[in-house]
């Protein structure tokens, strides 16, 4: 059943072209990360000094950065550092999300007061600026730039998740579980995440495109993925000293994070569509 309604889903989005120009590009970015060994021309550290600066060729496609590494194949191995941001904030928002949001939402009172003002908090400052002092506090690295990145990320699920409980808690067979004695914890878990799980999947693949760039941004700044990790934002802060010269540095992982973003933000564009009942 759950294999069906899957197919049926990628169905309708191959039918939308923008949501299928998303599956697409992720599909893609999937197979580069799966195969990157293959795919990959060069060893992405291997420093070639003598070919330092190289313009795109038949033997190095995107060209070669200041160390003489091939752009390209840092690219391709790049695809798989930004699905571990992708992989492990997912896993981590959507729980914390949903689970802070369905609560408050349910029991209301104090409980939901204490819990908005607290995410309320973290909505007040930018997402990247609240990543920056994350980071600042845990240390620069790939793996606390993940855990910065996700601290920012899940208040707006809650929100989203808090709304949704609003309108499913007066219900009749919310009433009806309370009846039969079943405990809070039940009846969040099994009757209302359920109702508030397609919301939250369209938020968080919105998401992503936020964590994408907030990713970049770090790595940019020196605070992320740190060398020699082929990192893509980190791959445009080390080409911008050479870009007025050697455009293809920064051209190319900007494009790969650009089209990257773009296919998640369509993406959840159509899934909102499919998935969101109201809108067909």
């Amino acid at each position: 059943m759950a294999a069906r309604r899957f197919a049926a889903v990628i169905c309708e989005l191959l039918a939308n072209p923008t949501a299928a120009f998303g599956v697409i590009v992720i599909a893609i970015l999937l197979l580069t990360a799966l195969l990157a060994p293959v795919l990959a021309s060069h060893d992405p550290n291997v420093v070639d000094l003598g070919n330092a600066l190289g313009r795109p060729s038949s033997l190095h496609w995107f060209g070669t950065d200041e160390l003489g590494r091939d752009v390209y194949s840092r690219l391709v191995y790049g695809s798989r550092i930004s699905l571990t941001f992708i992989f492990i904030v997912s896993i981590i928002v959507g729980p914390v999300g949903l689970l802070v949001g369905t609560t408050a939402g349910y029991f209301g009172g104090w409980c939901d007061t204490v819990m908005m003002r607290i995410t309320d908090i973290f909505l007040s400052f930018p997402s990247l600026i609240l990543a920056l002092a994350f980071v600042a506090a845990l240390g620069a690295g790939l793996e606390n730039a993940i855990i910065a990145i996700a601290l920012t990320a899940w208040p707006p699920i809650a929100r989203l998740a808090r709304a949704e409980t609003l309108t499913f808690r007066g219900a009749d067979y919310i009433a009806a579980s309370r009846m039969q004695g079943a405990s809070p914890l039940r009846i969040i878990v099994k009757s209302i995440m359920p109702m508030c799980l397609p919301s939250v999947l369209v938020r968080i693949t919105l998401s992503m495109a936020t964590v994408i760039l907030t990713a970049a941004g770090l790595g940019f700044l020196g605070l992320g993925a740190q060398p020699p990790l082929p990192e893509w934002g980190a791959m445009m802060a080390t080409g911008r000293r050479y870009m007025l010269d050697n455009w293809w540095l920064v051209a190319f992982p900007g494009g790969a994070i650009l089209l990257v973003s773009l296919a998640f933000n369509l993406l959840g564009d159509g899934l909102r569509d499919v998935l969101d009942p109201k809108q067909k």
